[in-house]
């Protein structure tokens, strides 16, 4: 098969609705083999740009390209490729084996040619003991291994996935993820897949879109994504809880935290933006520390770790502790966090800023010090104004 069929390219495509953009110019190159993640809140066009590849909808501008051939006009079975819905969409009258290979029926593949697919695919998604069930028989996991066998028994180069997963259970769609990884790199497939869960984004992406309002807000690696968002909307929609996004205030000697005057924590030129940290990068220290000060509002306590709320002057942080929080609701406290875990945006349009963070890490060996070693290798992702410099200690 030739390689270059599984590529897959969009240009400046545009999707409107009586003049309102759904989506709004977006361009993206997929390689073959590859997976990539349609990723963002509901509304923001990452399941319409779907439809657009597969050809459910037609586009209003730009241009789309599977392989060499301008597909952008083309009707959804002349496109080449496959696609499973949210919705199982089984036949309940028909058994697993007939539902898996309709689609062949239907194109009048031969009956020999058909059971041998048939039984090739079913051991591939473990279901050659259920070939005679009806759906209604079958738990939803394996429900949705029966679309995935009829997607994958058209043998098509490229398969597009519009949430599928989100009818399962949180134990039943850890696994399904697994699974559907593990036989893309099998198959070699390459795959789209629409998702607003950023567990399903970050455990199964190569590569992870990140979208908003029907643009592209973010085209990254889910480790670039993670640790160089791009705005601060990347910042707030990745991770859980999600990075602390806090205003800052200019100072004598620095920029502060809005309504916290007595620790800098930036330079001048920082001041009216937003500061970001993540609460796993947080320390959470004795008030007589050194540190910015901060006072406990409450703490949340989760097994292995804890979600502790705090309140900044007029700001609010959260930060994640292991275990048991271990500090009192009222508590005066102080926080700490070193200069690779600071980000800046601007205050504006939200987007990324290269200015200088002050090290607050007076006592380096109580932060967690793995993450430190992990995050120091990340390199500048694509399109990055690069590291910021660590600044020096207020």
């Amino acid at each position: 098969m030739n390689n270059d069929n599984k590529r897959i390219r969009l240009d400046a495509v545009s999707k409107t609705w009586g003049g309102q953009a759904a989506v709004d110019r977006i361009s993206f190159d997929v390689a073959p083999g590859e997976f990539v993640i349609l990723l963002g809140p509901s509304g923001c066009g990452k399941s319409t740009t779907l439809r657009m590849i597969a050809g459910l909808e037609q586009a209003s501008d730009g241009r789309i390209r599977i392989g060499e051939r301008d597909v952008t006009h083309l009707p959804p079975g002349d496109r080449g490729l496959s696609m499973v819905f949210q919705s199982y969409a089984l036949f309940p009258h028909l058994s697993v084996a007939d539902n898996i290979v309709f689609g062949l029926r239907s194109r009048k593949v031969p009956k020999s040619e058909r059971q041998e697919r048939l039984a090739r695919v079913a051991n591939l998604v473990d279901l050659t003991a259920y070939l005679d069930r009806k759906p209604a028989q079958l738990s939803g996991g394996q429900r949705q291994r029966v679309a995935l066998a009829r997607s994958i028994i058209s043998e098509h180069p490229i398969c597009l996935m519009d949430e599928p997963l989100s009818n399962l259970d949180a134990r039943l769609r850890g696994e399904m993820r697994r699974e559907i990884k593990a036989l893309q790199q099998r198959l070699g497939m390459t795959v789209i897949y629409v998702t607003h869960d950023q567990v399903e984004a970050m455990s199964m992406g190569d590569r992870v879109i990140l979208m908003e309002a029907g643009r592209i807000v973010q085209d990254a690696t889910p480790d670039e994504l993670y640790n160089w968002p791009a705005t601060a909307f990347a910042a707030s929609f990745i991770g859980s809880p999600a990075m602390n996004l806090v205003t800052l205030a200019a100072a004598a000697d620095g920029a502060v935290i809005e309504g916290e005057p007595r620790c800098s924590v930036a330079s001048h030129d920082a001041k009216g933006h937003l500061l970001g940290v993540r609460p796993e990068d947080i320390a959470v220290l004795p008030a007589d520390a050194s540190g910015v000060p901060a006072e406990v509002v409450d703490a949340e306590y989760l097994g292995a770790d804890s979600i502790v709320r705090l309140k900044v002057g007029s700001q609010e942080l959260r930060a994640r502790l292991d275990g048991v929080p271990g500090v009192a609701k009222g508590a005066a406290c102080r926080l700490q966090w070193a200069p690779w875990a600071t980000h800046f945006f601007d205050s504006g349009d939200g987007q990324r800023l290269a200015l200088q963070g002050y090290d607050l890490s007076a006592a380096p060996g109580r932060l967690r010090q793995t993450q430190a070693a992990q995050r120091s290798g990340v390199q500048t992702p694509r399109g990055s104004s690069g590291k910021y410099s660590p600044g020096v200690n207020p």
